[in-house]
């Protein structure tokens, strides 16, 4: 056995040896040396490169007790695994490196078997926000790295499968974040709710019971009132606590109860350096107003003797006034009210004041009555100042007889002063605890099913001067420590029991000797309590005792002497020798208090001081007392501290073993709280206080080494040879074992699981790499003999080449020379021939240039002679022409000069003649009369035109103005007219569906010809009645045009007369106007009258008031003929019950093909409009069918791009039902439309709700067009009402009713805003959970790339096993879930603005839930998942770019850049440098977690040590205070609100969809039948 296990110390193993400062270090193997009877090893350290030398003799080897071999160190693969039972050698330094690579890491959790141990960071971590609640929830704790969660997560689900009890126990050191710890737990378990569905739902403060919020209003309240700042710890717990969290039988928290231990009453009045006393006392000097602090008297901190002890009073970081308005909050939160606040606060107040009482005196104490810290203590507790003031310096002494009172010395006094201070805040303490269980507490116990407890206790601890609160704690870990032994102890035998293997009960350290030391019948707490109720006892005295009892050979390994000392005694615990100072010990023990003073105290007119005084006297009473006894003395009566935490604490063991019982022991890795810097003897020395070591020892006592048949075959299957392969895996490991393992004591095959001792698995590691070394060797060798072979076989091939080549270049040498001599004499032949070929076209063109100059001198000289001849005769004909225009000018000069001659002469004699006739006066005054008498008769001339002027004028706007109108109405019929053919054609389709008659056909096209023919009739009639007025009224009676309708046509035609009526109307008017008639104004239909009102009337003027009853009741021919062009009575059918009955003339005409006349139709028309009436007015029928046809029963078009359905078939819903709201808002049904549209939203919003998954996608994407149609259609509505009625309102008042009105069309909008956010909330939500429960498996799980695929269990186990493990989802299954929306919103033409936020939210779920499941995975990251997580997303990508839908590449930047990370490499510092320049938008803190969970595969080599720690650095250096994770987007809710998008630019239809319309004719046909 000794040489097998010797064997495995070859060259290049690594091993520990011990080291003052790191407690152990590294060392590699340079030589061994066995002989025949001793074995010599020698080490190289790696660090320091020290030698280390091991010799031992073989047979000592093999002796348990005696010299063992150094621990060997793990492979690098496994060093920093998170669970160390994983650890192939399960040793001490080992789990030490462990600890310390993952705390390296930023990874401070770590599983040691059912164990969680978690190292303090002292830093601000992100491990605990709601995505990391909802990435542990319902998962197992193996599937995630190791996290507080986990275990909360398991011992919640232990509770719900196995129906019992639990209890985590949190325990370590102050310092070590137990509270922290315990708190987050609480927090879980709050903010965690378990559906049905299996899947945990992260709560928000708004949807927390009450409970649950009072559990966690607990933590601030009891931080404030029993945590306090020491040197370990900025918020240390002084006590311990028993959380029972009570769970109904639906697994809802309804309550929880508080069990607290032993309160460190003695900081309340002394604090050692550095340190604080309770927070709360700091929080009251910060936090309380000015007025509060006036009446309690408090002032700042420094002036309160019990606060300035320590000589630190803030904490760094921390605002005692922020935290004091917390406290506040939480306690009202738990229902303690502001009065009872003001109570506590004014006793805490009173107790500072107490600190600061002035005791005097030399011998005898004395108390002044004028100290204003005296009066302030008896005013704030309302006692008696004299009574307490006496009782401060004085003491009684009864006897039998009479009752003695002695002065106290000022010591003795300050002591007094002291128990009372604690005595006071350790009932109110407990007051608290009462009040908070009370609150929280379930009422009724037959509700609460089960619980789960939650340990916040104190670790072990060792300190220069232990005392009486260091005893008691130390004796709690021994009893919390031996049932973990035994906890662990029956794990252990329960699994071999399970896998029935031989075995023989585990030996383990039982530390029962070192309690019944403690706890015995004459242990420690016994012979303290018995000095204690000695008037004359001491400390010395107490001693004495325990050295009388103990100090003897039978309990030297549990209790001690000191050498030096007689006042101390050491006892031995499991961790640790502790030296205990017996001063103070009594004292401490008693914690009494003189009864004048409780009396005191009791009878104060404070009730709450007296009700806390009666809670705290009833949890601890006094026992009874029989006449048979003599009278108990005092110090009898009461119980002692040591009594109480004993009986207390056996009460919690009681409850700890009927639960089962889940640890975590927390780590403080260093004494000066620095971030992220580690301590290793410091470590090692608080995991082997924990028991963490312990355990370890356990373990590899029994089978430490577990792994089933199929981890173990695919391990060590190389150890056989092939042909061994295809036997079961259990035969191929039993085959393996014993070929290899000779000594079967050295493991045991149990049922599912083969049990290994210590080492074992290190010897079969060694065979198998040794294994593997000669594999390697022969393929060395065979690669060497094949290169050497492939290097002899290029060579020869290079020579023959070489050789080919050089006789190639000869061969070319000589074909090239005699190309060269052919090429010169081609080139001598060719260039002669050039040559003589030059010279003869040089004289060539000699001879030409000659010829061309003689020929252009020729030419030239010609020109020029024809040149001069035609210049010549041009200057001819310039000057005859000049001489001819002269001598015109000339004759006419003289001709012009005679004639002004003679009329100067005739005009001189005029002149003379009129000087003579103005020289006589009477004829200037004739002429003076004549000019009066034109100017007066012009004058009235230009009165009678201006007359005459204005009134043609007047005349001429009035005939513009009818024109204009007119002309208007013939432009409407125009753009009727086109409806009419447009319908027409439609009518004609459906008739040709239904019939299929070809000849009827014909016959209505050839009716719809002559019927436009006579429209065109018509509009030359019109142009003829513009061009003669005068002839119009004659024409409008003689030529009013008759329209023959056809069966197809009956719409159309009631339109057009209707429209005739109109123009007949108009024609008499113009006609009227045209004789200078005096018309009044034309009063069409206004809506206002609807809501029965009209302005007042003006001074001197009677109008008539119409009330709503008088406008109903109006003959609906009234109405405006526009209005009823609009929303046509005659294609609002859809139900048969009501809209048939509601136009049955005009359809039945249609169905039986009968013609109707110009008179019967007006008549049936004017009948179903009061059909129309009475129906609307049947409001409960109305709702009830439209709810029934439009919404419940209707059959959605179904979404296809293949054959859309067009927006008409889409929207008709909407349409119909804004039409059946217009109808009533003009006949003035106000609040009846609304009822009706309320109850139609109410209904849409039901009928989608009732729908769930994939299901949810056609109506919620089809009602949510619609809705956002038909509000479009209400704002269009709105819109066109206004403007008729600012059209139409008197004197600019609109009427009284449109207020109301307004108001209903903004209520409405509303409503419609609403329901299209609820549509699509629900339908973002139903697609969020469906999607959601596809991403891991299809994005993450999935393996679609062929060659990659990379198996759980290894290739060769799952070839053995015919195993294949396919996830629930595959990728085309996200991708046909994404078409179907697709396809859904742009069949039912959603808004864009809609699309886009619905894809963007579905994206960024699948990026989100994808990369941060793939941060938590636990040894899943691979380069190979790498590359199957980068095909699925450019899948998706793929298929975004093929839809043109934006967006989706830069939702999964963060997982395509993390599946880079992985495929590159990681092996120098160099390489991470390039990950963060190619990872950039990845934070440092999410590179350390993926290059730290980076999982290699056998042949790669894992990441170095030193690259984890460089990668670790640059978190700490960059951000601290990051997440690792991306927020998680909520299921339940919307990333960004919805936006309502604007209306759209639509006009109402009257449309229905063949399909209607022939379910219609079915029902009509069916009716005619019967």
């Amino acid at each position: 056995m000794a040489r097998q296990a010797v064997a495995i110390y070859t060259k290049g193993t690594k091993a520990w040896f011990e080291d003052d400062n790191e407690a152990w270090i590294s060392a590699t193997c340079i030589s061994d040396e066995t002989n025949a009877d001793r074995v010599r090893i020698v080490f190289e350290g790696d660090a320091n490169g020290e030698e280390y030398i091991f010799e031992a003799d073989l047979d000592n080897l093999e002796k348990p007790h005696e010299s063992t071999l150094p621990p060997l160190r793990n492979p690098s693969s496994i060093e920093s695994t998170d669970d160390l039972t994983n650890l192939s050698y399960l040793n001490d330094p080992s789990v030490l490196y462990a600890i310390r690579s993952r705390y390296a890491e930023h990874s401070i959790y770590t599983y040691s078997g059912i164990v969680l141990i978690a190292v303090n960071p002292f830093d601000v971590v992100d491990l605990y926000g709601p995505h990391l609640v909802q990435q542990y929830s319902c998962r197992s704790r193996a599937d995630l790295p190791p996290h507080l969660f986990a275990i909360a997560e398991e011992a919640y689900r232990c509770m719900m499968e196995k129906q019992t009890d639990q209890t985590i126990i949190v325990s370590g050191e102050s310092g070590a974040g137990k509270t922290v710890s315990a708190k987050y737990i609480m927090r879980y378990f709050a903010t965690a709710d378990d559906q049905a569905s299996g899947q945990l739902n992260i709560k928000d403060d708004h949807e927390m019971t009450q409970v649950e919020r009072q559990v966690l209003a607990t933590n601030p309240i009891m931080e404030a009132f029993g945590n306090a700042k020491t040197t370990r710890n900025d918020n240390s717990s002084r006590f311990g606590k028993y959380i029972e969290i009570q769970f109904d039988h639906g697994r809802n928290i309804i309550g929880a109860k508080f069990r607290t231990y032993l309160l460190e009453r003695s900081r309340l009045i002394f604090q050692p350096p550095t340190e604080r006393n309770y927070h709360i006392f700091y929080q009251l000097c910060a936090g309380l107003s000015d007025n509060d602090r006036e009446t309690l008297a408090i002032g700042d901190y420094i002036t309160f003797k019990y606060l300035n002890a320590g000589g630190v009073g803030e904490i760094p970081g921390v605002n005692d006034a922020q935290e004091f308005d917390a406290t506040r909050h939480a306690l009202s939160t738990i229902g303690i009210v502001e009065g009872r606040q003001a109570n506590i606060f004014t006793i805490l107040a009173a107790l500072l004041h107490l600190g600061n009482l002035e005791i005097t005196g030399r011998n005898d104490a004395m108390l002044l009555d004028n100290d204003s810290a005296l009066q302030n203590v008896t005013r704030l507790l309302q006692i008696n100042p004299a009574g307490f003031s006496k009782w401060i310096t004085r003491k009684q002494i009864i006897t039998r007889s009479e009752k003695i009172v002695t002065k106290l010395t000022p010591v003795q006094a300050h002591l007094v002063k002291d128990s009372v201070a604690k005595y006071i805040y350790a009932s109110l303490f407990q007051w608290l605890v009462n009040n908070i269980n009370e609150t929280v507490s379930c009422a009724r116990p037959e509700e609460i099913a089960n619980f789960i407890g939650v340990l916040d206790i104190y670790g072990f601890e060792h300190f220069e001067k232990n005392s009486f609160e260091q005893f008691c704690i130390n004796y709690a870990n021994e009893k919390l420590q031996q049932q973990f032994n035994q906890h662990i102890f029956k794990l252990e035998q329960e699994e071999y029991i399970h896998e029935k293997i031989n075995w023989t009960f585990i030996d383990f350290t039982d530390n029962q000797k070192c309690i019944d030391l403690i706890e015995g019948r004459l242990g420690i707490l016994a012979l303290l309590d018995e000095e204690s109720r000695l008037p004359g006892g001491t400390d010395q005295g107490f001693c004495q005792k325990l050295y009388s009892h103990f100090d003897n050979e039978a309990q030297k390994d549990c209790f001690q002497k000191p050498r030096f000392s007689n006042t101390a005694f050491i006892v031995g615990h499991y961790a640790h020798d502790v030296e205990y100072e017996s001063q103070n010990f009594l004292d401490k023990n008693r914690d009494s208090v003189p009864d004048e003073q409780v009396a005191l105290l009791r009878n104060s007119n404070s009730e709450f001081l007296k009700e806390v005084l009666e809670k705290s006297s009833q949890m601890h009473p006094l026992p009874e007392q029989t006449g048979n006894k003599k009278r108990l003395s005092d110090n009898a009566k009461r119980p002692t501290l040591g009594s109480i935490f004993k009986q207390s604490l056996v009460g919690l063991m009681d409850t700890i073993s009927m639960t089962n019982v889940h640890y975590i022991r927390c780590i403080k890795p260093n004494e000066e709280k620095a971030a992220w810097k580690f301590e290793p003897n410091m470590v090692l020395s608080q995991l082997r206080a924990c028991g963490v070591l312990e355990t370890i020892r356990i373990s590899c006592t029994g089978y430490p080494s577990r792994w089933t048949f199929a981890e173990f075959a695919d391990r060590y299957y190389i150890l056989m040879s092939s042909d061994q392969w295809n036997v079961g895996v259990k035969d191929l490991c039993t085959a393996i074992l014993s070929k290899f393992v000779d000594d079967t004591s050295q493991y045991q095959i149990g049922l599912s699981k083969i049990f290994f001792r210590s080492g074992q698995l290190a010897y079969l590691d060694k065979l198998r790499s040794d294994h593997f070394n000669a594999c390697a060797t022969l393929l060395q060798k065979q690669i060497r003999r094949f290169i050497c072979r492939q290097r002899y076989l290029r060579l020869r091939y290079l020579v023959i080449q070489l050789q080919c080549i050089t006789r190639q270049w000869i061969a070319k040498r000589q074909l090239q020379h005699l190309r060269e001599e052919k090429a010169a004499v081609v080139i001598q032949t060719s260039w002669r021939r050039y040559h003589a070929r030059q010279a003869f076209l040089a004289q060539l063109r000699w001879i030409i240039l000659l010829q061309a100059a003689i020929r252009r001198h020729q030419t030239r000289k010609v020109f020029l002679n024809e040149r001069q001849h035609f210049a010549a005769l041009r200057i001819q004909k310039i000057v005859r022409g000049w001489l001819v225009r002269r001598w015109y000018k000339r004759q006419m000069s003289h001709i012009i000069m005679l004639q002004a001659c003679l009329r100067r002469r005739l005009a001189t004699k005029q002149l003379m003649m009129l000087k003579s006739e103005a020289r006589s006066m009477n004829h200037l005054k004739d002429v003076s009369y004549k000019l009066e008498n034109k100017v007066v008769e012009l004058t009235q001339v230009m009165t009678g035109l201006k007359s005459e002027n204005k009134v043609l004028v007047d005349k001429t706007a009035q005939l513009q103005v009818e024109l204009n109108s007119w002309k208007d109405k013939y432009q409407k019929l125009q753009e009727q007219h086109k409806a009419l053919e447009s319908s027409h054609k439609e009518l004609l389709l459906a008739e040709a569906a239904w019939k299929a008659d070809s000849v009827e056909k014909e016959a209505l096209a050839r009716k719809h010809e002559s019927s436009v023919a006579k429209m065109k009739d018509q509009e030359k009639e019109i142009q003829r009645l513009k061009q003669h007025p005068s002839q119009q009224e004659e024409s409008g009676k003689t030529k009013l045009p008759t329209i023959d309708t056809t069966t197809d046509t009956t719409a159309a035609t009631w339109r057009m007369l209707e429209m005739q009526r109109e123009i007949s109307k108009l024609k008499a008017q113009l006609v009227r106007a045209t004789a200078g008639q005096s018309l009044p104004p034309p009063s069409p239909y206004r809506p206002a009258e609807a809501f029965g009102s009209l302005r007042e009337p003006a001074k001197g003027e009677e109008i008539e008031m119409a009330t709503i009853g008088q406008i109903r009741s109006r003959s609906l021919s009234d109405l405006s003929a526009t209005r009823r062009r609009q929303h046509s009575i005659s294609e609002m059918v859809f139900r048969p019950k009501f809209f048939g009955r509601l136009f049955k003339p005009v359809f039945l005409s249609k169905l039986r093909g009968t013609s109707i006349s110009r008179n019967s139709l007006h008549s049936k028309t004017e009948h179903s409009a009061e059909e129309i009436d009475r129906i609307l007015r049947e409001e409960k029928a109305l709702q009830a069918e439209v709810i029934e046809g439009l919404i419940e029963t209707l059959a959605i078009p179904s979404p296809t791009m293949d054959y859309p359905s067009s927006p008409k078939e889409v929207f008709f819903p909407a349409h119909l039902i804004n039409l059946c709201a217009v109808q009533m808002w003009n006949m003035g049904y106000v609040q009846e439309s609304w009822r009706f549209l309320f109850a139609i939203i109410q209904s849409i919003q039901k009928h989608c709700l009732s729908f769930h998954g994939e299901h949810a996608i056609i109506p919620c994407v089809f009602w949510l067009s619609n809705v956002h149609e038909l509000l479009s259609l209400i704002v269009l509505s709105e819109h066109e009402l206004e403007k008729e009625v600012q059209q139409h309102a008197l004197d600019g008042q609109r009427p009284i009713g449109w207020h109301e009105f307004e108001k209903l069309i903004r209520t409405v909008k509303y409503e419609l805003h609403c329901l299209e956010d609820n549509l699509c909330h629900s339908l973002l939500c139903e697609l969020k959970n469906t999607l959601s429960k596809m991403i891991i498996s299809a994005i993450i799980d999935s393996q679609s790339l062929p060659g990659f695929v990379i198996s759980e269990r290894g290739r060769f186990i799952n070839k053995l096993l015919s195993v294949s493990s396919q996830p629930s989802y595959e990728v085309d299954d996200i991708l046909k879930l994404m078409d179907k929306v697709w396809c859904a919103v742009k069949s039912y033409y959603v808004e864009e603005t809609i699309i886009a936020q619905i894809w963007s939210e579905l994206l960024q779920l699948i990026g989100v839930t994808a990369f941060n499941d793939l941060l938590m995975r636990k040894n899943f990251s691979s380069w190979k998942r790498a590359m199957q997580i980068q095909y699925n997303i450019s899948r998706v990508e793929e298929w975004c770019k093929s839809h043109d839908i934006p967006g989706g590449t830069p939702q999964f930047e963060y997982l395509m850049q993390a599946t880079k990370l992985l495929q590159l490499k990681k092996a120098t510092v160099q390489d991470i440098d390039n990950i963060y320049d190619i990872c950039w938008i990845l934070t440092p803190m999410q590179i350390q977690k993926l290059v730290s969970q980076y999982h290699a595969a056998d042949y790669e080599t894992a990441v170095k040590p030193e690259i984890l720690r460089t990668v670790a650095s640059r978190v700490i250096n960059s951000e601290k205070n990051s997440s690792s994770q991306l927020d998680t987007v909520p299921l339940g809710d919307m990333i960004q609100p919805y936006k309502v998008p604007p209306p759209r630019a639509i006009q109402p239809q009257n449309y229905l969809p063949e399909w209607v319309i022939y379910r219609i004719y079915l029902f009509r046909h069916s009716t005619l039948f019967f």
